[in-house]
């Protein structure tokens, strides 16, 4: 099936409603900042950045006025201190912005921000994008339900991201994959069975190829890899069931293939009860936190009436729970979505402790 008729043509941007910014307030995650993504478009003119086979990156590299290069370089080392450091000044001798991109691919259009540490000439990324609600529910969701920490700002109608580091999936897949051994691909099927899961239960949508990394480590003797999303655009705005599960897009086939010829289904099966059982956790583990930013959501208008419909309809048809019917807002289903793993983890742990015999 062609994306094109998969997803919408075009996400609108959603505003921060009073209860999800008392939420970013009470968690840090929110300060007063120099610049605002506005503040970015004032460039003066722009050249393609190729990669290194020298094809279109499409990012493009923007340059200002001198008067204005000044008063934006200090501003990005400013950002960089409040997102990294202790937010002092004292570190802007050792700094320099080398570069400042600009994306015009997909619905964010972010900035691409690069800061060199001239001592030692290591350099840290960060982003500068639109402020945008449902984009702000996924990294929170991220940051709780997946094994890594995520770290970004919001002020007013601007959000600082923190790179994520890893090797594009496009470039994993074209360059990479076809030199990995055997037991690599069998531990990247593995992953993607994982991802394709988590994905699908937290209602993350859009995860084509260049939509995550790919992050190797190397562990003893061998490398493990795990899947990371880059994007967070689409958290539970689209409506078709589809959109949320990584493996019907075409730009991931050949994952989708490598697991068909790694994995049996009994496997399968056991990964995806794994992975459930593992977000199940977490949400426990998240406390109050996740019920704050979920009581801020079921109430926030995050997509459309037609995508809410049609996926709370499908979603039913999957579980058959008829809560489902009854939501009318996209965070409702988001909530109840969470609610039914967790529901079922508890069942069946509440079965194994019955048919062990064990004493609570």
């Amino acid at each position: 099936m062609s994306e094109e008729r998969l997803m919408s043509k075009k996400k609108p941007a959603y505003p921060v409603s009073s209860k999800l910014e008392s939420y970013l307030r009470h968690y840090n995650r929110t300060i007063e900042i120099p610049i605002f993504y506005e503040d970015l478009l004032r460039f003066s003119g722009s050249i393609v950045v190729y990669d290194s086979n020298d094809e279109d990156s499409l990012w493009v590299r923007v340059y200002y006025s001198e008067f204005e290069r000044a008063e934006i370089d200090q501003s990005l080392k400013k950002v960089y201190s409040i997102l990294l450091s202790d937010g002092g000044d004292q570190i802007f001798q050792y700094l320099n912005v080398d570069a400042v991109d600009y994306c015009t691919f997909g619905n964010s259009k972010p900035f691409r921000i690069k800061v060199r540490n001239i001592l030692n000439d290591n350099f840290t990324y960060f982003y500068v994008k639109k402020t945008d609600a449902s984009r702000i529910y996924g990294l929170e969701l991220e940051h709780m339900l997946s094994p890594y920490n995520l770290n970004f700002l919001v002020y007013k109608n601007t959000l600082i991201e923190e790179h994520i580091a890893g090797i594009p999936g496009d470039v994993f897949i074209k360059e990479m994959l076809p030199n990995c051994t055997e037991p690599d691909k069998a531990q990247l099927s593995k992953e993607f069975v994982k991802f394709n899961e988590r994905c699908m239960i937290r209602l993350l949508g859009d995860m084509r190829s260049y939509n995550y990394v790919i992050v190797p480590t190397h562990d003893f003797d061998h490398v493990v890899y795990k899947i990371r999303p880059i994007d967070f655009d689409q958290q539970c705005f689209e409506g078709k069931l589809k959109v949320y599960r990584p493996q019907f897009f075409k730009e991931n086939y050949q994952m989708v293939e490598l697991v068909r010829s790694k994995l049996q289904k009994k496997s399968v099966d056991q990964y995806k009860l794994e992975e459930r059982s593992i977000v199940a956790k977490r949400i426990k583990s998240s406390g109050n936190r996740i019920k704050r930013l979920m009581r801020a959501c079921v109430e926030d208008d995050i997509s459309t009436p037609e995508n809410i419909e049609l996926l709370k309809s499908q979603i039913y048809d999957l579980t058959l729970d008829v809560n489902f019917k009854k939501c009318s807002k996209m965070g409702e289903v988001l909530h109840l979505a969470l609610e039914f793993v967790l529901n079922n983890y508890e069942d069946v742990s509440m079965k194994q402790i019955m048919e062990n015999k064990i004493n609570i």
